[in-house]
């Protein structure tokens, strides 16, 4: 079995199974005409449960055969310009070359004796990023899995800084619409039931700072910490952004940790024409980026960024078989100091081939097609009668739903519109996302493709306003 270790010997084998997957995946998505096939659990999983790991195929076309039956032909094509729904962007050529380099060298980025060169890269992407938000030259950051990783760690951070060891008094500050692992993060980190403080947001979808206000100075008079303010610039549901620079005056009034999540707005760091919409994250004390939602990245590539590198002491450990603390003094540059994982992929290296092969400017001009795609699109359902949608997008996100002329129960149209998401699922012909606005079922298109035109959009919304109005004419005719 040592043919199959990747070394100085098998270089040839290597090059020869590389290309074998590399040429079925190239027929494959030159060939895709629909983002989905639209295949149920119970029709793919016998197909999966059917193989027996314990009897190995011993032939990577054979297996290459095997994976197009139970993954290739059914899998969901994020590349397709139908797929509309959730924060999964198509992915640029050069950051793919960087995951096949990556995971052949397979380096680890917790230490420098395991990573070298990559190290260095990674810290330079992260000061690039830093430089382009405006942190400071004392800022700092780390690359992880995700944004709720990035989110997990920052507030982490926060929760240290704060003024009291007591995790009762603690409070955090989040809109409504934030994400979910603001939740999930401060049960983790020890907080109580009550520490996250939902903040209104207005028509927009935007935290009101008025709101906030009112907020912290109840939470002084309390006698509590505001350990931290979570502002979000670009929101899973909607896209939009909190007012930052209001924002931040009310955390320095107020003593607050702030923290920007722009794991979906950060794209806007490379804009060339909407980049002034988030204005104010300069003045944040972490930031979260996910490279792989608006950079056009494969998952994962994500990053938490401070102001103060010094504030990054909160997730280190020595260990004397790993980073000793002598490496400190001997500036010996070890990532793991900053990291809550230990064992980590150099995912660096795929927006690093990004930038050197197409530029920060290439990567602008595709965010800002896809922001410019939505404020069609907007403009589109704003026309039609046959939809309602909920806010003007900040990025590409549009959130709206089908209202039939003819049908006034809330409730109906809310199966119409559940059943016009799942029937267009099954179809293949198009992928949306779901939510809900004031308890209401919508629907959401996450446009992160710059090949999607406004002739797929109305396609699609005609895809969707035929499903619903199949299903309440079904409807229609049960109750007679």
């Amino acid at each position: 079995m040592r043919s199959h270790l990747l070394n100085d010997t098998t270089a040839e084998h290597y090059r020869r199974s590389v290309t074998q997957g590399v040429e079925r995946v190239a027929a494959k998505l030159a060939t895709t005409e629909r983002p989905f096939t639209g295949i149920t659990v119970d029709a793919l999983a016998p197909r999966i449960d059917a193989i027996d790991l314990d009897q190995p195929l011993h032939d990577t076309a054979a297996v290459l055969d095997e994976l197009e039956d139970v993954y290739l032909r059914d899998a969901v094509y994020f590349h397709h310009p139908r797929y509309l729904a959730h924060l999964n962007c198509p992915v640029v050529i050069p950051a793919v070359l960087g995951e096949a380099v990556l995971s052949a060298v397979n380096s680890s980025l917790d230490t420098w004796d395991q990573s070298a060169g990559g190290t260095l890269i990674e810290r330079k992407i992260i000061d690039w990023t830093t430089g382009r938000i405006g942190l400071g030259p004392a800022a700092d950051g780390v690359f992880t899995s995700g944004g709720t990783q990035s989110n997990l760690q920052a507030l982490l951070l926060a929760r240290e800084e704060a003024k009291t060891d007591d995790l009762a008094r603690l409070r955090v500050f989040a809109s409504e619409a934030s994400h979910f692992s603001v939740q999930k993060s401060a049960k983790l980190l020890g907080l109580g039931p009550d520490a996250v403080v939902a903040v209104p947001v207005d028509h927009d979808k935007r935290m009101r700072t008025v709101a906030l206000a009112r907020e912290l100075e109840r939470c002084a008079e309390a006698g509590l910490v505001p350990m931290a303010v979570v502002a979000t610039a670009g929101t899973t549901d909607f896209g939009s952004i909190d007012p930052l620079p209001g924002i931040a005056g009310l955390c320095e009034r107020y003593g607050a940790w702030m923290h920007v999540d722009a794991a979906y707005g950060c794209g806007l760091l490379a804009s060339l024409k909407h980049r002034g919409r988030i204005d104010g994250i300069e003045h944040a004390d972490s930031v979260t980026v996910d490279y792989h939602k608006s950079f056009f990245q494969p998952v994962s590539s994500s990053a938490v960024l401070v102001r103060d590198a010094a504030t990054l002491r909160h997730a280190t450990y020595h260990a004397e078989y790993l980073n000793p603390r002598r490496m400190v003094t001997e500036r010996i540059p070890n990532q793991v100091d900053k990291s809550l994982q230990t064992t980590r992929r150099f995912d660096a290296l795929k927006l690093w081939m990004t930038l050197r092969v197409m530029g920060a400017d290439g990567i602008g001009r595709l965010f800002d097609e896809v922001c410019d795609l939505a404020a069609e699109g907007w403009r589109l359902l704003a026309a039609d009668p046959r939809f309602d949608v909920v806010v003007e997008p900040a990025l590409s996100t549009l959130v709206f739903r089908y209202v039939p002329a003819a049908v006034t129960d809330p409730a109906e149209i809310d199966h119409a519109n559940l059943h016009a998401r799942k029937a267009l699922f099954a179809s293949g012909d198009a992928v949306v996302a779901g939510t809900k606005v004031a308890g209401r079922h919508y629907l959401k298109f996450t446009l992160l493709n710059p090949e999607t035109t406004t002739a797929d959009i109305t396609a699609v919304l005609d895809l969707i306003a035929g499903h619903a109005e199949q299903y309440l004419g079904e409807s229609l005719d049960r109750a007679c």
